[in-house]
């Protein structure tokens, strides 16, 4: 009885019945699989991570430029000169601690923000139209090719 239960145990670990586990080759399959999925799926994180801090640059832009016209309504010749960035965040708090530069002139302004990838501007001309212009440094919302000037918004 012992021979036998012996003879078995040994046949068992030749055969390969008695072991648990994944073999080498498995593994290494396994974690082939799971690097081309991250070859694929980092690039497209980092690349909505650019497009949200620069969605957020349009966003402060676009508020920047309400407050602008309203200064200008609030004033009394209904010029924008007296528009400079505390005054802007006097009449919009939600600009406090965002980042942008507000240059105003009498009939018109520039206002220029910084995204993840680039800077976004808006030029209201001494005519009173708007341009939108922008730069960016890759993918982030921007239709001019990397480094090259390109447009954005209703412009």
């Amino acid at each position: 009885m012992l021979l036998q239960n012996i003879r078995a145990r040994i046949g068992a670990r030749l055969n390969g019945d008695s072991e648990a586990g994944f073999t080498l080759i498995e593994l290494l399959v396994v974690m082939l699989i799971i690097g081309i999925l991250a070859a694929i799926a980092l690039p497209a994180f980092f690349n909505q991570k650019e497009k949200a801090g620069d969605a957020k640059a349009k966003e402060t832009a676009h508020t920047v430029q309400v407050a602008m016209e309203t200064c200008s309504t609030e004033s009394t010749k209904g010029e924008y000169t007296g528009c400079g960035n505390t005054k802007l965040i006097e009449i919009e708090q939600a600009l406090t601690g965002q980042t942008f530069t507000a240059t105003p002139s009498a009939k018109g302004y520039t206002i220029e923000t910084k995204g993840s990838s680039g800077w976004f501007k808006i030029i209201r001309g001494e005519g009173g139209g708007l341009t939108f212009t922008c730069q960016s440094g890759g993918e982030g919302g921007c239709s001019g090719t990397k480094g090259s000037p390109g447009t954005w918004g209703e412009g």
